[in-house]
């Protein structure tokens, strides 16, 4: 499915009651508001930003890295990783349904003249070793040279186990290759798998972590990694126009979140599973939870019925006008908009 199919601009002078179309809809708190307003800044192109070389140096330490990139998108930092790996002419072996080969413009083709080869996904999630050492190329002057496998976790909401990620940075590793990791829900990966955040990361030469999703800042990714990598990761950040001045005011918010929002995602995943057994109370189709996501396909072909109804009822869903739909749990859905969507949902199917 397209996830972001639906995902149309809202009418602010009817604000919803509950926006399940993903967690990038979260408004920073008060909290973190103030964090903002108090952050010490500086110049982050000229290295000089405190907040920002704060939040480096944590993530970097807390997933076992040696340096780190303040950038401000995840699709940025994703391609900053992959550019800063692979040169042209080189291959990036990548699953097929994944958010850097389906959703990201082909960037580090358009961009960098990089190969992107795609492998299936499997149902887990993962991408099988076998799959991953079956595209590596020979050494062939007919043939892109392969170089990276990118991999990502959680997948579609789906936690994929350590051991099936290891397997595929083993297959990788075998044939000489580097790995990266799309960690856009890094931290709802490890709250799932109850895994320390280096067990994840460990793996990986580099990691993407997404702040605006389940962590609640109002934008940016930072990219992990060995230190010689980010610092080319930094030029490349330039030169995508990436390199940002008094940066700090996001960067305050990203280590609010840290601190305060991380161990709560645990509350987003029994939310999901709250409202995939609702759904699958009323009949409404066939239902699947994952983390903080829930996927469901209506019986009825005709989406648009189901999502006036709810949204005359304050709730906003995405998904296209047919086909599955997905529903994302974050901070800003408390238990009393959950009980406002399960009531819209039964009076619907009622």
């Amino acid at each position: 499915m397209n996830q972001y199919a639906g995902l149309t601009r809202l009418d602010r002078g009817n604000a919803p009651v509950c926006d399940l179309r993903s967690d990038t809809v979260t408004q920073p708190d008060e909290a973190m508001r103030q964090a903002m307003y108090a952050a010490e800044l500086g110049d982050d192109v000229y290295g000089d930003d405190p907040s920002v070389n704060r939040l480096e140096a944590t993530l970097a330490e807390r997933l076992g890295k040696e340096a780190a990139l303040f950038l401000p998108t995840g699709t940025q930092s994703n391609l900053v990783a992959l550019l800063s790996h692979c040169q042209r002419g080189e291959e990036i072996i990548v699953g097929s349904d994944y958010h850097v080969y389906v959703y990201e413009a082909a960037g580090a083709s358009v961009l960098g003249g990089i190969a992107l080869c795609p492998v299936p996904v499997a149902a887990d999630g993962g991408v099988d070793a076998g799959a991953i050492a079956a595209a590596v190329k020979p050494d062939d002057s007919h043939m892109a040279i392969s170089r990276l496998v990118s991999l990502e976790n959680t997948h579609n909401g789906q936690a994929i186990p350590l051991a099936r990620m290891t397997e595929a940075t083993d297959a990788a590793r075998q044939a000489g290759l580097a790995t990266h990791l799309d960690g856009a829900r890094f931290f709802n990966a490890i709250t799932a798998l109850g895994c320390a955040e280096t067990d994840l990361a460990a793996p990986f030469d580099t990691i993407s972590i997404c702040l605006s999703k389940g962590l609640g800042t109002p934008a940016g990714s930072v990219l992990v990694g060995p230190a010689d990598l980010i610092a080319r990761g930094r030029r490349w950040r330039k030169m995508l126009g990436g390199g940002m001045r008094q940066s700090g005011v996001l960067a305050a918010a990203a280590l609010h979140a840290l601190d305060h929002n991380v161990t709560r995602l645990a509350d987003d995943h029994a939310r999901a599973t709250q409202l995939a057994g609702a759904l699958s109370d009323c009949g409404a189709g066939h239902v699947t939870q994952a983390t903080n996501m829930v996927f469901f396909t209506p019986e009825d072909p005709d989406n648009t019925k189901l999502r006036s109804h709810l949204a005359d009822q304050g709730v906003v869903i995405g998904g296209g006008d047919t086909g599955a739909i997905r529903m994302v749990l974050h901070k800003d859905v408390d238990d009393l908009a959950l009980e406002r969507t399960v009531s819209a949902l039964r009076g619907f199917y009622a």
